[in-house]
């Protein structure tokens, strides 16, 4: 299943559930769908991830402490549509946490609170078959990511994409980067033969200034760490009822300035 399909390149941000404070995350993803974000992704916070660097280490460590779950997390979408959200939302977790509530209740969970993605990093194309199959069961879209160093699977993953194809632009963790490897234009051609789906761009995406190198190569740009860290800087701001509108204000704001390009 396709979630959007957009005459520019989408927007997609990427923001951690519970911080820095689960209300406060609502108005948040508000806030981005006002900056014009086309899907949200909202990451499950996780103490012991694989893809996430310090930036995002540290918003998941902010979220754990008002004991943010997995199902907590997925609990947040129908507040968010109460909220006046309308972009479509994916859930961002990995594995574990999923093995843990258990696979059924997990997408009855997510099926129940209108979850319309799901991205698990760790799991590998190999080992998802299973996860795939639940998702167009159940109408939601499972999220497939490819990577520089899937040079002999890119064909195998593009052809099974659901919603659209995250590509991830560099290897390590994710993170804020001042350049993008310079083959990155080759592999998302190589991506792009093979996908039936649009093809996005993340990991380390956090420039207005990369957002418009990139805008004519890809169908959308993912942008995480970047907007973790704007939160973290306005985290006290953004908890007092007295500076809660203005610092919402600066952070679409800021969110508005990454993107700008893709207009």
């Amino acid at each position: 299943m396709q979630l959007l399909t957009t005459a520019k390149p989408m927007f997609i941000p990427f923001i951690v559930a519970g911080d820095p404070h689960p209300d406060v995350t609502i108005e948040l993803a508000l806030a981005l769908e006002e900056a014009g974000a086309d899907i949200l992704e909202l990451g499950v916070p996780y103490s012991d991830p694989l893809a996430d660097g310090p930036i995002i280490q540290r918003a998941a460590a902010r979220a754990l402490r008002h004991r943010m779950t997995l199902q907590k997390a997925m609990e947040l979408v129908p507040e968010m549509r109460k909220k006046g959200v309308k972009i479509p939302i994916i859930i961002f977790t990995y594995y574990n946490p999923v093995l843990q509530l258990g696979e059924e209740s997990f997408f009855a969970l997510a099926r129940k609170n209108g979850v319309d993605g799901i991205l698990i990093p760790d799991l590998p194309f190999e080992e998802s078959e299973h996860i795939r199959k639940r998702s167009a069961e159940t109408g939601i879209s499972f999220i497939s990511l490819v990577a520089p160093t899937s040079k002999r699977r890119i064909k195998a993953i593009a052809s099974h994409a659901q919603g659209f194809l995250y590509c991830v632009s560099s290897l390590g963790v994710t993170g804020i980067r001042d350049t993008l490897p310079d083959e990155l234009g080759e592999f998302l051609e190589e991506v792009k033969r093979y996908s039936r789906v649009p093809v996005a761009v993340g990991f380390g995406i956090s420039s207005s200034e990369q957002v418009n190198m990139l805008k004519d190569r890809c169908n959308g740009v993912v942008i995480g760490s970047a907007l973790v860290r704007k939160i973290e800087q306005l985290a006290d701001k953004l908890q007092q009822e007295e500076t809660k509108t203005d610092a919402l204000n600066e952070f679409r704001s800021y969110a508005q300035s990454l993107v700008a390009p893709l207009e």
